[in-house]
């Protein structure tokens, strides 16, 4: 692996309401055990929330310019759920970061950050927030259909889509179970339905390469090898394979070589990278070496290459001005 050649592009700007930043929690989310974790691992107090959000954003930058593979990071959004009418539903909406706050922090830091803004195609203004971010410099779009509460098959988004594909907009879109929101359809999931989008051109990545994540049953293998075949505007990015639910697809994946063509670096920081998924796989010296290696972004990055998993990059996907930007 090239030193500092990878771009991760599944890195979580998460962000407490200061005030200004235009970002939102519930107080579901802030009682729940994984926030609460999440809190307590990064030294982190939600009663002091700009306070917080900086010690947040060190720690990252921190992490991201001492790695040896991982050069830049897309920063991503959350956007709410919106109602019929296409406005923000604030009560049916868990945790939000908005798009202005990810802007703000990648032009504090350009040289080591991307922007992913979150557009949830059911809010009134969604093709003006499409245009809005594009003019911006965004490098992809985010969502996260399960907590957002919409189909991502819905025909009606057919325009939303059109508009990703004429700005080269790639679009990430979560796929499987999702622990952290608290999502009341996890069925809007299944990658099956990201179908429309790729037959309408826009570049899609689907995250945690389509695993399920319930463990040991990943129901959705047939359609990573089958959209990897018949699509090629289809990515998967291999974020939060590492985790002890999603395992058995990072497994699956070292039988499939005929995918990793398509796959595309990711970590889903802030979340923990492990490292049992090459154990009994790899001699114990390259063991120990992962093992000594604190760093997530580099963690990821030899775990996957201890499972003889290849990847590429997301400037691997992007138009020619983009790459330039991110070089």
């Amino acid at each position: 692996m090239t030193e500092k050649s990878l771009i991760d592009c599944h890195v979580h700007l998460a962000a407490l309401p200061d005030g200004d930043n235009g970002c939102f929690i519930s107080s579901k989310l802030l009682r729940s055990p994984l926030f609460r974790f999440l809190l307590w691992k990064h030294d982190l107090s939600p009663t002091h929330p700009r306070e917080t959000n900086r010690k947040y954003l060190e720690h990252l930058l921190t992490e991201l310019r001492a790695s040896r593979h991982v050069s830049k990071a897309v920063l991503l959004g959350m956007d709410g759920c919106y109602d019929q009418n296409g406005l923000l539903n604030q009560q049916h909406t868990d945790f939000l970061v908005s798009n202005d706050y990810v802007f703000q922090t990648v032009r504090a830091y350009p040289d080591v950050f991307l922007a992913g803004p979150s557009i949830n195609p059911q809010r009134e203004d969604a093709l003006d927030e499409v245009r809005r971010c594009a003019d911006a410099g965004a490098v992809l779009i985010k969502a996260l259909p399960n907590a957002q509460h919409f189909n991502p098959a819905d025909r009606r988004y057919k325009p939303f889509y059109r508009a990703l594909a004429q700005r080269k907009l790639p679009f990430l879109s979560h796929v499987g179970y999702e622990f952290s929101l608290i999502g009341k359809d996890q069925s809007l999931g299944d990658p099956d339905r990201l179908r429309l989008a790729l037959e309408e051109g826009v570049t899609v990545i689907a995250a945690h390469a389509c695993s399920y994540g319930l463990m040991f049953y990943e129901r959705f293998l047939p359609t990573l090898r089958e959209f990897s075949q018949q699509y090629p505007n289809f990515y998967a990015d291999i974020s939060a394979l590492t985790q002890p639910h999603r395992l058995k697809m990072l497994l699956h994946l070292r039988r499939h070589p005929e995918i990793h063509s398509r796959l595309i670096f990711g970590t889903d920081y802030p979340l923990p990278v492990f490292h049992m998924a090459v154990w009994g796989r790899v001699g114990f010296g390259r063991l120990w070496n992962m093992i000594r290696t604190k760093n997530r972004f580099d963690r990821q990055v030899e775990v996957c290459a201890g499972l003889n998993l290849h990847f590429g990059s997301l400037g691997d996907l992007l138009p020619p001005s983009g790459k330039k930007a991110t070089s």
